[in-house]
């Protein structure tokens, strides 16, 4: 246990010392590394920007959702070229099938909603499938880019409210209770999905 804390406490000094030497563009870079290569803990970094510089928490967010977005276009190129064969090695037939419906049914929801969760939710998974299902690109890097705007903007608002400690707070509630807190978001996306196509349905019939 102590080895894991140590070496916990050395990635956490790395991390901050390359926030220290990229300066604002720090946010920028980490965020498209998680993406593109390996996880890395982008919402401490991104609430850690915030925090000390609340008058640009704007430009954070912005900065960290564009590279998150772009650092998916390696992942998107692997999955477009013939990653169906990767996807159903990593999820079972059954989870293939029910993405795949999401997919055909509303690509761009079942794109943006995952984005705006944070880990364990596998959102690698939704970005090779986005891919092998033939979503557009530009509709992928703006489904990504607003599912990021949220959740790092919800995060941020958290973080200028409660402090710093919110966020792994909120981590390890989410670890817990990922399938509930799911299936919550789903449920009030359900019912204003609902609530606005009845508006639209009754303004076309006026």
């Amino acid at each position: 246990m102590k080895t894991i804390e140590h070496i916990l406490a050395r990635y956490t000094i790395w991390v901050l010392g390359m926030m220290k030497v990229l300066g604002i563009w720090g946010v920028f870079v980490i965020a498209f590394a998680d993406s593109a290569l390996l996880g890395m803990p982008v919402d401490f970094v991104v609430t850690t920007y915030v925090y000390q510089d609340r008058r640009h928490f704007l430009l954070y967010i912005a900065l960290a959702a564009l590279a998150s977005a772009l650092g998916s276009i390696p992942l998107y190129i692997v999955g477009y070229v013939g990653g169906e064969k990767v996807l159903r090695k990593r999820i079972s037939e059954e989870r293939f099938l029910k993405i795949h419906r999401s997919f055909e049914a509303h690509e761009f929801w079942a794109l943006m909603f995952p984005g705006m969760l944070p880990p364990p939710l596998p959102f690698k998974i939704f970005v090779l499938a986005a891919a092998v299902f033939e979503m557009p690109l530009r509709d992928f890097l703006v489904a990504i880019f607003l599912g990021r705007c949220v959740r790092f903007g919800v995060l941020s608002v958290l973080v200028l409210w409660f402090g710093p400690q919110i966020v792994g707070l909120l981590g390890g509630t989410f670890k817990h209770h990922w399938i509930l807190i799911l299936s919550v978001v789903l449920a009030g996306v359900c019912l204003w999905l609902a609530l606005w196509l009845r508006r639209r349905a009754a303004e076309a019939e006026i």
